[in-house]
């Protein structure tokens, strides 16, 4: 079976009734946990950003803490996961600020991690990586907020080099 376009489905859904719509979102979040987190967040948590941003990074920071470090192995495992989930959680709010404090907020865990990743050049080029991407997000934005995020960047860039 062949997926309708976006356009395709907008113009179909447009002549649903409410209860026909709300079925639809129903049975769509029965099927990925995918689709049932963005419905969780579109109704419960995208009109508090801020709370949001928080759960996120404290999600992190738990998930941070449960890495097994006995090997450099398991450790790059776990953070790509890690950046994954919070790829994902960045998907859902499609904000440039929320996206630029979640990454943020890996980098400085990722780069406060014990065992350092300073001896493990996959580990540091996903940091890199992070740092390039929220460089290029944080020239989109307005320049009182380039100026900000660009300090947390420096900050975060200084401590990278020690």
């Amino acid at each position: 079976m062949k997926a309708a376009t976006v356009s395709q489905l907008k113009k179909e859904l447009s002549y649903q009734s409410k209860d026909e719509l709300l079925e639809l979102c129903l049975r769509l979040s029965k099927f990925k946990r995918e689709n049932k987190e963005l419905l969780t967040y579109l109704l419960f948590e995208a009109d508090n950003e801020d709370g949001y941003i928080e759960t996120v990074k404290n999600e992190i920071e738990q998930q941070f803490e449960l890495i097994n470090t006995s090997s450099y192995y398991y450790i790059k495992k776990s953070v790509r996961k890690i950046l994954r989930n919070a790829k994902k959680y960045i998907r859902y709010s499609k904000q440039k600020e929320t996206e630029i404090e979640i990454l943020l907020h890996f980098c400085r865990v990722l780069k406060n991690m014990k065992p350092s990743i300073n001896k493990n050049t996959t580990l540091l080029n996903i940091l890199n990586r992070q740092l390039l991407l929220i460089r290029k997000v944080v020239n989109t934005l307005h320049e009182d907020l380039q100026y900000d995020y660009t300090v947390e960047l420096s900050n975060i860039k200084t401590e990278n080099k020690e």
